[in-house]
């Protein structure tokens, strides 16, 4: 098996290339990342300016396989699904947000999800197994290339919130962000990429210190353990006052305030006292709360709050210390909104 090109830091295939091509003119690789990562092929056939044998030298030892396109869906809200076909088959789901000023990128870091949460489709499919850094970054490329080739425009922001658990795959996923944020790869600011967690304590504190900077968001949706712990089986593992403490920990080791994801499920964490709760575990923390309508999956165990419901529980909401959003998911109609993504979800075209 020949070692994936996009695996790779850039400094690192730099060095690798000087080492086995000897007499090589330090442009050359220059030339290679420059295709790779800013003009997005994956084919040195098509690396015009690269010599023959160059390009041979590269087929001979180097992978360039990147997530291929399985299906796409656009939703009725203008999202768009990426259903993608990994090297051994397996099927993962990146979703695109366009808005006007943004074009954001929903990417899983798994096939599949091991956490179990109650409220999301991912989590049926259990885990198959975690992505390799390359097929992180891939789709990050492909989506980038999907959009120069039909918009001409570029992604803005990432958000690692697809299928899967970022922390529970924290290797690839550091590896992925160290290439993903490289000057000489996809440049992307650390402040446009976020990164998920159901909670996960000693990924959390690992990202900390890790020393890669990106945006942190919590998906919380309720702050009282025993309730928490229904929804969310990784609250039995690390409990509300240990996810507490981690998060003031990330808080000192980053420059960047926490996202609270909070998905509003009617007759479960909307009432007066999941508000207070909230307002408790919240009131020291450096952060903004993000509040989501519930969108059933197939075969769902819980139902969509009414408009009114919204409304009534962010009029109470404005208590909150922090800045508050009710956030729309889109895509909905594809199956591609928050904690619908799941392999055989694939949902109509459009």
């Amino acid at each position: 098996m020949f070692t994936n090109i996009y695996s790779l830091m850039p400094e690192e295939l730099a060095n690798k290339i000087k080492i086995e091509q000897l007499g090589s003119p330090v442009y050359r690789t220059k030339q290679l990342l420059f295709w790779l990562y800013k003009s997005y092929i994956n084919e040195p056939d098509k690396m015009s300016n690269l010599p023959a044998e160059f390009k041979t030298y590269l087929l001979n030892n180097y992978s360039f396989y990147l997530p291929e396109t399985d299906s796409k869906l656009v939703s009725s809200d203008k999202a768009i699904k990426y259903r993608l076909k990994l090297e051994d088959n397996e099927l993962i789901e990146s979703v695109l947000i366009p808005t006007e000023k943004k074009n954001t990128l929903c990417i899983s870091t798994q096939v599949g999800c091991g956490r179990n949460c109650q409220f999301c489709s991912t989590a049926k499919m259990g885990l198959i197994r975690n992505l390799y850094n390359y097929e992180i970054v891939g789709q990050v490329i492909y989506a980038a290339r999907q959009l120069k080739s039909s918009d001409n425009k570029k992604l803005t922001n990432l958000v690692l919130m697809g299928m899967g658990e970022p922390l529970d795959n924290l290797d690839n996923v550091l590896s992925a962000l160290r290439i993903l944020q490289s000057q000489e790869g996809l440049s992307f600011s650390p402040r446009r990429i976020t990164v998920s967690t159901s909670g996960v304590v000693p990924g959390i504190i690992a990202l900390a210190d890790s020393g890669i900077k990106a945006k942190l968001a919590l998906s919380l949706t309720s702050a009282i353990d025993s309730k928490r712990s229904k929804l969310m089986p990784v609250n039995k593992q690390y409990n509300l006052i240990e996810l507490k403490q981690a998060l003031l920990y990330y808080l000192r080791k980053s420059s960047y305030r926490i996202t609270i994801e909070y998905i509003l499920i009617p007759s479960f964490n909307m009432d007066d006292d999941d508000l207070k709760a909230l307002s408790k575990y919240v009131g020291d923390l450096s952060c903004k709360i993000n509040f989501i309508p519930y969108i059933p999956g197939k075969d769902s165990i819980f139902r969509a709050p009414t408009v009114k419901e919204i409304n009534d529980f962010m009029y109470r909401a404005q208590s909150l210390p922090q800045a508050i959003t009710l956030r729309k998911s889109r895509g909905a109609d594809i199956f591609g909104a928050c904690g619908q993504l799941n392999k055989n979800n694939l949902g109509a075209k459009i």
